[in-house]
């Protein structure tokens, strides 16, 4: 990855190349949804395990989102306690998005919003982008830009980030028969409520 600034990275993610950019966990990986099937490729990530929409605000993610008026509902609820933080929704969906980030259950897909001013300001200019952490999978999450550069040659990563993030993986919740499950402990040790 070429190091770039924070207007070059958002022109390249517009575009629909693969781009680094830190959190409030750690560095993503990002790309278009459209183009999301160059993440497992860059990573050898297994089909398997999925991606996560990432996006600046609960509007973005709405056009995604199959649930009814009730359980939508119960979602805004943690969203709003929670976001923007470190917590990944999985949530049900219907959108061909689906098939690309999430190829063996394209009906569930992971929602986050994180706290971090330069990741929302990407964001908001790119729309929601289809992340994981910047490593190679089986590897440790990479943190700093000259490392994750090397290690992904093929696109942009921003040179100046800033804050750091925490290190911590997010918490990953998922909305199944009418409950949350926790899927991973991470940097939101949360009690999420029941239906």
């Amino acid at each position: 990855m070429a190091l770039v600034t924070l207007s070059e990275l958002i022109v390249s993610a517009q575009g629909g190349e693969l781009v680094s950019f830190p959190t409030d966990t750690v560095p993503a990986l990002a790309i278009r949804p459209d183009r999301a099937g160059v993440l497992f490729e860059v990573k050898e990530r297994s089909q398997h395990k999925p991606l996560i929409l990432m996006g600046d605000c609960v509007e973005r993610f709405q056009p995604y989102w199959r649930g009814s008026a009730v359980e939508i509902s119960i979602w805004y609820k943690v969203m709003q306690q929670h976001w923007p933080g470190p917590l990944t929704l999985v949530l049900p969906i219907e959108h061909p998005h689906g098939a690309i980030m999430n190829p063996q259950n394209p009906q569930n897909l992971g929602f986050r919003i994180p706290n971090h001013p330069q990741a929302l300001e990407i964001l908001r200019s790119t729309g929601p982008l289809a992340t994981t952490s910047a490593n190679r999978s089986g590897e440790a999450a990479l943190t700093d830009p000259d490392r994750i550069a090397a290690a992904f040659p093929q696109g942009f990563v921003l040179k100046e980030p800033e804050p750091a993030g925490s290190g911590v993986a997010s918490t990953v919740a998922q909305w199944s028969n009418h409950q949350w499950n926790i899927l991973r402990s991470g940097a939101d040790p949360l009690d999420l409520p029941a239906a």
